[in-house]
């Protein structure tokens, strides 16, 4: 009998880089969905305890009286952690909670917080669990919470400080009024962003137009875009601190946050490289799992958008699709927009089509063929005179 012999592929340098690399971006995606998921965790938990909420009373009433408190939302999850107190099922508000927690133990509440379930219970969560608190009452939150994935808040009765445990994310509340101030002064920084960013999606349209557009100038309004969405999410957090007291605060944010996320996805289907049919949500996402640092790192956003990250490809005329600057023109479907990337491949050839030329696409009649004429047109017109005057 003769050996079997089989073959076995051994990855080569090259391979194996390609390969660290690949877990390395893996790695990274996996670490911004966490922290993604713990900052939602924790938004939903703030959200439960905001000014103006019976929750948020119930707090206040228990630090005016000079009383800590441990308090749970949601019981079903909690299991064998829970022993002793007794079961009250009633219905939630701010002077049963305050009474409640005049006793030592824990508080239980239902998952919506509607209702009291249970009272003076001992939480015993796995001691393994790792906590950097030192007290015994924020030692016990902190786990619950990173075992159950439940909310747990701790009023501490010496400093008078809530904190909130949502799964991994903590935070203390702050006075509303220092609050306040914060997302005041972080909405104004959003503002200059944002008239920045509007500034260099000009330059990029005069640019689009004129087949003069590289990947660096792309890459400019990416990380525009991406500083605008960073700072928009540090001030969501705060408005729901705030709860009812910041209305104004975020009617604010919605009207600078209009056409952000469009402007930072159209940019990235006109300039990104196609490979491995990688979607557009995919790069997105790199885009997103960006450390701060490489905000400001032209490669970085390269790398994202599947281009060789080298200094003189971000040179180089891009030769966008056209995504952005069709979608600019009204009443134009996104069906049709596809159809004339697909037919044309570049902006410059779309912007050169003769009237026959538009009409081979499918959707396209003779009004609409004159209206992507029109539309091209004063849109190349404004953005040149916008750019030199």
């Amino acid at each position: 009998m003769f050996p079997i012999r089989r073959n076995i592929s051994v990855p080569g340098p090259g391979n194996r880089l390609v390969v660290r690399k690949a877990a390395r971006v893996q790695s990274r995606v996996a670490m911004a969905v966490d922290k993604e998921r713990s900052r939602d965790a924790l938004l939903r938990a703030t959200l439960a305890v905001a000014p103006g909420t019976p929750l948020r009373e119930g707090l206040e009433r228990i630090i005016r009286a000079d009383t800590g408190a441990l308090i749970v939302i949601g019981d079903g999850a909690l299991g064998d952690i829970v022993s002793g107190g007794f079961r009250i099922d009633e219905e939630f508000t701010a002077q049963r909670l305050s009474e409640l927690a005049k006793m030592d133990g824990a508080i239980v509440l239902s998952d919506d917080g509607a209702r009291i379930v249970r009272a003076n219970v001992h939480l015993v969560p796995d001691p393994s669990i790792h906590t950097d608190e030192s007290g015994t009452r924020h030692r016990s939150a902190e786990r619950v919470a990173r075992q159950t994935g439940l909310t747990v808040i701790a009023v501490s009765q010496s400093m008078r400080i809530v904190t909130l445990y949502a799964g991994a994310a903590k935070r203390s509340l702050e006075d509303v009024s220092q609050v306040m101030v914060r997302a005041n002064q972080a909405t104004q920084t959003l503002e200059r962003y944002k008239q920045r960013l509007n500034e260099v999606s000009a330059s990029l349209s005069a640019l689009e137009v004129e087949d003069l557009a590289t990947l660096r100038d792309a890459i400019v309004v990416l990380q525009r875009a991406e500083m605008v969405r960073r700072i928009a999410s540090e001030i969501e957090t705060l408005l729901s601190e705030l709860g009812t007291e910041g209305r104004l605060l975020r009617l604010q944010l919605e009207e600078l946050m209009q056409g952000v996320e469009a402007e930072r996805t159209l940019v990235v289907r006109d300039f990104a490289q196609p490979k491995r049919g990688r979607a557009v949500a995919a790069i997105l996402a790199d885009l997103a799992a960006l450390d701060p640092e490489e905000l400001l790192d032209p490669l970085a956003f390269a790398r994202a958008l599947n281009v060789s990250p080298v200094p003189e490809s971000l040179e180089i005329p891009a030769g966008p699709k056209g995504y952005r600057l069709l979608s600019k023109i009204p009443r134009l479907p996104e069906a049709v927009v596809e159809r004339l990337v697909a037919r044309f491949g570049r902006l410059s050839k779309i912007m050169a089509a003769d009237l026959d030329d538009l009409l081979s696409v499918e959707g396209v009649g003779a009004a609409r063929a004159t209206s992507i004429k029109e539309g091209l047109a004063r849109l190349a017109e404004s953005s040149i005179l916008e750019r030199y005057m």
